[in-house]
């Protein structure tokens, strides 16, 4: 993939032209891959250069892509400034350049993961929102999980306690789902997991989907199988199986059902089976409710969630 084209630099050479792009990236250094997310580049913000210090960061045109020394200057000010427009914008430049792999190391090297994490906790939801999709660029890079893990529980608890569908909990989500790509740091949300599917339940279809995402990570990994059978899960989760459902959310809940499974055929895994209390998600995909549902979609219409059932139906 070729470099981003130049951009002119305005407002302190904080926002970056409409030519910015991002890079497809591929997570290496895990020992598997999961649902991941692609780089995100944060939406240009609104507004012009009103309130933004005169001088420049650097003096003359340059490509979209900051070096080293660009970066430290806008992590300084980063740091040093409380004005949240200011705040926003510097995250939003810092975000496009994380999606970068050779920036995900430097900023890293900088010290710039705990200036970034920091803003994950300011009261302006804008801002917290840039700041999550910068840490989730960032977390593309495994050394840079190791130094993000750190956040998780207050990125979970911003998911799980802010408001539904909004831009701060699609943006942690995205995190989430990120830092779940490897099996390292999964075993920090199982007292989440119950709360997960209440956000799936609930929330609208964008919501369902990133949410999805997170849990087919959670359930390709055999030592997250127990926690995911025990959550409680409303019975309207079956829903999800039915024909009408849009296709993005049915295969991935097909493939819900699948890995599970196939994490329960791994030899040696819950050789005792635990006691799954009524109302557990174990309840709700071994009952016939579900088996009925699933075998229904034997006569889908749509080609690949045919297939995706044919692989199943022998395990219903």
């Amino acid at each position: 993939m070729g470099g981003p084209r130049g951009a002119g630099w305005v407002a302190a050479g904080l926002l970056l032209g409409a030519g910015a792009c991002y890079c497809i990236y591929r997570l290496t250094g895990g020992r598997r891959r999961g649902d991941r997310e692609l780089g995100i580049r944060p939406s240009k913000p609104a507004g012009g250069s009103a309130g933004f210090p005169a001088e420049d960061l650097t003096v003359g045109s340059y490509d979209d892509v900051l070096n080293a020394e660009q970066l430290q200057k806008l992590l300084y000010l980063l740091e040093s400034t409380e004005d949240p427009v200011i705040i926003e914008r510097a995250l939003i430049t810092l975000g496009n350049n994380a999606a970068f792999s050779v920036n995900q190391a430097i900023i890293r090297e900088l010290g710039g993961i705990p200036i970034v994490g920091n803003k994950i906790n300011h009261s302006n939801q804008s801002v917290k929102e840039k700041a999550l999709n910068a840490l989730n660029n960032l977390s593309v890079n495994v050394e840079n999980q190791i130094k993000i893990k750190i956040y998780i529980n207050q990125v979970c608890e911003d998911v799980f306690s802010g408001p539904l569908n909004s831009a701060v909990q699609l943006a942690g989500l995205r995190l989430l789902t990120n830092m779940t790509v490897t099996n390292d740091h999964q075993h920090m949300l199982h007292s989440y997991i119950t709360d997960l599917f209440q956000v799936l339940l609930t929330g609208n279809g964008n919501t369902k989907v990133q949410v999805l995402k997170l849990l087919l990570n959670l359930s390709e990994n055999p030592a997250m199988t127990e926690g995911l059978l025990r959550a409680q899960v409303d019975s309207s989760f079956l829903s999800l199986y039915d024909s009408h459902v849009a296709k993005e959310i049915l295969l991935r809940v097909l493939t819900l059902f699948q890995n599970i499974n196939n994490c329960l055929k791994i030899e040696g895994h819950l050789a005792v089976q635990p006691t799954f209390t009524e109302g557990s998600l174990f309840f709700l995909l071994h009952g016939e409710e579900c088996a009925q549902k699933i075998r229904a979609l034997v006569d889908h219409h749509d080609a690949e969630v045919k297939e995706k059932v044919v692989t199943i139906i022998p395990k219903v």
